[in-house]
């Protein structure tokens, strides 16, 4: 099993929400987040200097048996791509257990009801 976290543009998070619902992903936890990138700049309109070196963001996070990982992160990197500086960032790590509180389900069952 893997967990999957990525870091988003805030703009894109309903594409990415679709193209996950579409790789078979219906389950997942995301939150507003406040980051800074490698980015330094400044903005002054009317007088006022803004400093937009703080981008609002979402982050995203679920777990995936090994056959969905490939399609997860293909489907977050097409949704979200834009092309420009600041697109996110996707993390993966290994999870070494899960345990379905209701039914104490462990494993890839946890995740899922296999038939």
């Amino acid at each position: 099993m893997k967990k999957i976290e990525a870091i988003i543009r805030k703009t894109k998070f309903e594409e990415v929400r679709k193209a996950l619902h579409e790789a078979d992903i219906d389950f997942l936890s995301w939150w507003d987040v406040k980051g800074q990138g490698t980015a330094k700049q400044g903005l002054i309109f009317r007088g006022v200097a803004y400093d937009v070196n703080t981008i609002d963001r979402i982050f995203i996070s679920f777990v995936v048996r090994e056959i969905n990982v490939e399609k997860s992160i293909n489907a977050i990197l097409k949704a979200a791509y834009t092309g420009e500086s600041g697109d996110g960032r996707i993390f993966v790590e290994t999870v070494d257990q899960s345990i379905r509180i209701r039914t104490g389900d462990r494993g890839d069952e946890s995740l899922y009801d296999i038939k």
